[in-house]
């Protein structure tokens, strides 16, 4: 899993109640597995555990014309 501080990106997770959502998120630090990112829908603060994240996909790099 290759992240990037300031990558934004669309992952699947599973919270530890066994709960399931879809987050597009933008990594704010990356350590000791886990991820710091703020949530893009809800504009808050969050800390994944890499361990948890099921699949996640990077944002296409934007062209400009």
């Amino acid at each position: 899993m290759k992240m990037n501080v300031g990558q934004t990106i669309e992952i699947i997770y599973q919270d530890k109640t066994g709960k399931i959502t879809q987050r597009k998120i933008e990594v704010v630090g990356i350590r000791d597995g886990r991820i710091r990112a703020t949530c893009l829908t809800t504009g808050a603060p969050r800390v994944f555990l890499v361990t948890n994240i099921l699949a996640w996909q990077q944002e296409p790099q934007k062209r400009h014309a």
